[in-house]
């Protein structure tokens, strides 16, 4: 039987590195769901395919993701957070193996939706550990860390595809994942906590079924926005199905004892401000990393690696934002933080359509610079207030809720972005230079107001909302 100072040790060492062990995982998610974009004409032309038809390797992704989170809360729940992690991380180790071994077009696309279930599983049970391992007091600096890849994986993403593809084969895209996948195991066995559901519960299957599918249509009807794949009619017909599985879903949750989602939780003021302000809030910040690589390689005439290496100033910035968003929560409190924030985050994205080729580096860098310490702060604030009032029981739901609209909500974003810059375009071909980069200008000036109206949502917050996060009070 471990002494006292043996079990006090162990629980140190498992906050001091289970933050690791969880941002190690997402940093691979997240840089492998933008990693890709960089690489498509070189996989195309190795499996002799159209490029085009190669945006099944995406949407297939997005599918098992949008289908695998909700199911998520409850796999650990009954099978433990360390088990279901671990298999998680191996899912997707081994399945990127297999996309960087694809032979053809089908066992990619095969490979990846394996993927995404692997990824699906990762970011929700990697959150609700961190949650069930940190007092609340200490949950706002375990979330600062562990944002971090979230935010720079994106951007890092089309930078080391680039110089991936410029220099070897497009194959050790997937394999760079195996090193990581190795390393997050390690930590895995060592250092993280077994978590179980207090209660077990039945699987909600009708429900699984229903919002499942309704996600899952939605999300590919996100991806394949504005390429006119399909035509108009069928397209507001599949939008008006998926909206009616969730409908279904909603109905059907009130009617039995353990639903998959459990919808109530939204009666918790701070989740519901937070979750549901942050999807409204990322519908401006989404399309960020679609118009900045095309107003910096279209509208500036850079290639792709000076592009990609623009968007680098925000990955420092978000970093170091970590240093000190513990100290102005603390002093301001998540209603004002969140409320100046997301102004500030709106007025930085209408300054990009400031941006032309006659624009210094340096005013580039800067605005760079700054775009990504708000950034880091409003989701770092945002993530953090959504759990300080869930009890430890809701603690695995929560999770699910909140990743599953976090991922709807990054799909909304994208197409929001596509659909603003392709109604300034006004159907005017994507070859003219100077057409473009005025509807890039003008979208960025109406994403920029859409997020600082998203501000309004967090109006709602009292002064005194998250202190159990911010201040450690009760």
């Amino acid at each position: 039987m471990p002494s006292i100072s043996e079990t006090t040790d162990h629980a140190a060492a498992v906050k001091r590195y289970l933050p690791w062990v969880v941002a190690t995982a997402l940093f691979m998610e997240q840089l492998d769901s933008t990693i890709i974009n960089t690489a498509v004409p070189s996989m195309a032309a190795s499996l002799q395919v159209s490029p085009l038809s190669l945006k099944a390797v995406v949407t297939s992704y997005i599918l098992s993701l949008a289908v695998g989170i909700p199911i998520s809360g409850w796999i650990a729940d009954r099978y433990g957070t360390r088990r279901v992690f671990s298999i998680a991380v191996a899912i997707f180790t081994l399945s990127s193996v297999l996309c960087g071994l694809s032979l053809n077009l089908p066992m990619l696309i095969a490979s990846r939706i394996l993927q995404g279930m692997g990824a699906a599983m990762m970011m929700p049970v990697g959150r609700l550990t961190i949650i069930r391992t940190f007092a609340k007091s200490e949950l706002l600096m375990a979330m600062n860390f562990v944002i971090i890849p979230a935010l720079i994986g994106p951007l890092l993403g089309p930078t080391i595809g680039g110089l991936i593809v410029h220099w070897m084969s497009w194959r050790v895209i997937f394999f760079i994942n195996v090193p990581v996948g190795l390393a997050a195991q390690y930590l895995i066995h060592r250092h993280m906590p077994d978590y179980y559901g207090d209660k077990p519960r039945p699987l909600d299957v009708i429900g699984l079924v229903l919002f499942g599918t309704g996600t899952a249509l939605l999300s590919w009807l996100l991806e394949i926005f504005g390429e006119h794949t399909i035509d108009v009619t069928s397209t507001m017909v599949l939008f008006a199905l998926s909206l009616s599985l969730l409908a279904a879903y909603g109905w059907h949750s009130r009617q039995i004892p353990f639903p998959l989602l459990r919808l109530n939780l939204f009666q918790i003021r701070t989740f519901r401000v937070s979750v549901v302000g942050g999807f409204i809030t990322r519908l401006g910040l989404g399309g960020l990393p679609f118009l900045l690589p095309l107003l910096y390689q279209i509208g500036l005439g850079l290639p792709a690696w000076q592009s990609g290496l623009l968007m680098m100033p925000a990955a420092f910035a978000a970093m170091g934002m970590k240093l000190i968003a513990s100290k102005v929560l603390r002093r301001f409190g998540y209603r004002q933080v969140l409320i100046v924030n997301t102004l500030m985050i709106g007025i930085t994205i209408c300054l990009f359509s400031t941006v032309s080729p006659g624009t210094p580096l340096a005013l580039i860098v800067l605005l760079g610079l700054t775009q990504g310490f708000f950034n880091s702060l409003q989701f770092s604030s945002m993530n953090s207030m959504a759990f300080a009032d869930v009890k430890t029981e809701d603690s695995s739901m929560a999770s699910t809720i909140a990743s599953t609209l976090q991922q709807l909500s990054m799909s909304f974003g994208l197409a929001c972005g596509s659909l603003v810059t392709g109604w300034y375009l006004s159907g005017l071909p994507q070859s003219d230079q100077l057409a473009v980069t005025s509807a890039l200008h003008h979208a960025f000036i109406t994403l920029g107001v859409m997020t600082m109206l998203s501000s309004i949502t967090f109006w709602s917050l009292r002064p005194e909302d998250g202190e159990s996060v911010s201040k450690g009070t009760t």
